[in-house]
Formats: C-alpha cells, structure tokens, sequence
C-alpha cells in the first residue's frame, strides 16, 4: 500500500469460494428494456455493461435474463432460454470480466406481472393498442389465479406439472449462463415475480404442497434454488434476491424471510440479496421512509440471524454511507443501481472520496494517468498545457 493510501473497508477484497471480488461494491440487475424481440442482446447491452465494468465495480450483474419466453415482463427483456442466447451472453460476461470485474447473471420469472408494456410506454399490461403494433399480450401465469393489480391480467393457476417444468427450466437457464463464463448468478425471488408470489399469502391461495403453510410457500424458492445449485459449478457463489418484507398487512414478514435464508443456506446459497416489497403495483408507496439505506436493517437482520452473508441495496448513493455499512458489519456487499447510472464510475469515485486511491490508480490507465497528472499540476499551482 503506497503512502498516503487510507485501508477502506468499503475496497477490502472478499473471498467468495474461489472467486475473489476486488471490493465490495456490486451494480445491482437493471432492466434496460433494449433487447431484441427473441431476447438477444444487442449492442446497447455490451456497451453498458462494458462501462459500468470500467467504473470500477466489484461485481457487474446483467440485467434479468428470462428463463422462459413468457416469463419476460416485455417484448424487449433479455433471455436465457434457448441454447441460442449463449452466444450473445459469453460476449457480455468477457466484455464485464475484461475490465476486471467479476461477471454476474441474474435469472427472472415475471409470474403474473409479465406482459407489460416498456417503462417508457406506460409501464401497463399489453391491451389491445399495444396489439395492434404487434406486441399483443401473453398469458401470465402465477400461483393463485390473483391479479397483481386491479384491472390487470388475471393470470392462470400452475399446475404441478407445470411448476416443475418452470423449475427445470431454471436449471438450463443456469447450465447456459455457467457456459456463457459468468462468475456469479442472482436468483430473483422478490418484487412480485413469479417465485416472490409463491412466498406471499397474500399472492398465494394454493392448497397443495406449493401453498398454505410457511414450508409450502416456501418450496418453490427452495427447489429452484436445488435446481440451480445442480447446474452451476460449486466454486462459484450464488445470490438469491428476496423481498424481505411485503409491507402489507397479512404479508410476508421478516422473520419468514430469516426461516427462508436459512433454507436456502442449506442448499448452497452463498448470499441473500435483501429487497422489498414489490408484491403489487410498482413504486408502491413504503410505509418507511425511503432515506439512503432504508432496506439495510434487512440484510444486517439476516446477516446477525442466519450468519449468511448479505447484499444490502436500496438508494445507497453516498461512498461515506456504503462504506460505513461494510465498516459496521451490517452487510458484506452494498448494492449501487440507478445511482450507476447517473456516474458510471461511482465505484472509482467512491476510491477518491475515501482516500483509498489518492493517485488514481484503480482507473483505467488510459484515464489514470491523464488525471493524476492534472491533481499534481494542481496540487503544485502549475497549469499544463495539455
């Protein structure tokens, strides 16, 4: 460590198995809506995550990839469905490695809250104006025939046959993304996707071996998780997203989130990746204020109660917070989303602002040694010429 260089929990190195993370900041899955219609990637996809990888992240995680056709929330999400979604993925986990991140994937099933028009567009289930443009709706499928939303599509009762079908297809989509040469995979069970209403009762109305209790809400979360344990190699780390509370009364709870996290534990999840809420309609008024950090309390509950290492998200914007929460123990990695978006490279910003990285030596050379040239000038009084 070179003079000057302050130790700065926020960039000490974390051993995951065999992967080493080079500090603990990760770009949270950010739907960017941009894919091709069969859900390739496209040159939107390499380019961003090629930049957010140069800003310095530990991890970079893909947006969600859809583990089947109708399991996208749009015509435009990424897939993993197909063999033939290979190809473009390998070409975004190197581009993420290549800048010396570490390359994550995330797997999506939107249940009953696919079939939605882009943000930008409304944000609404297809009806049929969006039909009329060629983008008709699907049938949206879920535990319990409940809408998500009043007025939205009523989607269709699995039945057991299907469920197992869903989860094996949660096992090739993890064969394709461990193929592909990603490093990490994130299992969405929040938000109101498909596995998040198995978990809810209030989403969940079933009275078979996938409803009614805590164990029977739980199963399918618990048996993707096996299936996606079986297929993805046993050095490399799994996260699994939960919404840790719906904030809904007569919804999922905190404490069944502990209950799950120490299942999933045990089947080889590495990480519990702790959200909220989500069950219903997005940007759902929190009963919490949303203040920087507002969901960490979540993934320093799990970690404290399960010893599972946490992933806290949530409006983390400030490098002097995010640091303060890896300091503190109370998560073992913080998550940056839209905040990543605004300055790409908040990871090497976050280096300065902390004094980990006075003489710009994380940044990529050909930035670094221009901009360590420019601080000394400046430092001394004098003005270059270039």
């Amino acid at each position: 460590m070179s003079s000057g260089v302050l130790p700065v929990p926020l960039f000490t190195p974390l051993q995951i198995g065999e992967v080493r993370v080079r500090n603990r900041v990760v770009i949270s899955p950010m739907q960017q809506y941009s894919a091709r219609r069969d859900g390739q990637a496209t040159e939107w996809h390499h380019t961003h995550l090629t930049r957010l990888a140069l800003g310095g992240a530990g991890i970079v995680f893909t947006e969600a990839l859809a583990v089947e056709e109708r399991g996208r929330l749009t015509y435009s999400d990424l897939g993993a469905w197909s063999d033939g979604h290979v190809d473009g993925l390998t070409r975004l986990a190197q581009s993420i490695s290549d800048h010396g991140a570490i390359p994550g994937a995330q797997l999506i099933h939107a249940g009953r809250k696919a079939s939605v028009q882009r943000p930008w567009e409304g944000y609404m289930p297809l009806g049929d104006p969006d039909k009329a443009h060629n983008e008709p709706p699907w049938v949206a499928v879920g535990p319990s025939p409940i809408p998500a939303n009043p007025g939205w599509h009523t989607p269709v009762a699995l039945e057991l046959r299907e469920i197992q079908e869903i989860i094996d297809q949660f096992a090739l989509a993890t064969r394709r993304v461990a193929a592909a040469g990603f490093q990490a995979i994130n299992v969405h069970g929040a938000h109101g996707y498909l596995i998040h209403s198995f978990l809810s009762p209030l989403s969940n109305h079933r009275d078979d071996a996938y409803g009614g209790t805590l164990a029977g809400r739980m199963r399918f979360a618990l048996e993707i998780a096996e299936a996606v344990r079986s297929e993805w190699p046993s050095h490399l780390p799994i996260f699994y997203r939960l919404s840790c509370i719906d904030d809904l009364p007569g919804g999922w709870t905190l404490g069944e989130t502990v209950v799950l996290a120490r299942e999933l534990g045990r089947r080889g999840v590495d990480i519990i990746d702790c959200s909220s809420r989500g069950l219903g309609e997005r940007g759902t008024v929190a009963l919490v204020a949303r203040t920087e950090g507002f969901q960490v309390p979540f993934a320093e509950c799990v970690r404290r109660e399960t010893e599972l290492r946490t992933m806290a998200v949530g409006l983390i914007t400030t490098p002097t917070f995010a640091n303060q929460v890896i300091a503190e123990g109370r998560a073992d990695l913080v998550a940056i989303g839209r905040e990543s978006l605004f300055n790409p490279h908040w990871p090497l910003h976050a280096a300065l602002e902390l004094g980990h990285d006075p003489e710009y030596k994380l940044w990529p050379k050909p930035y670094g040694w221009w901009l360590n040239k420019r601080a000394r000038s400046a430092a001394s009084g004098r003005t270059e010429a270039r």
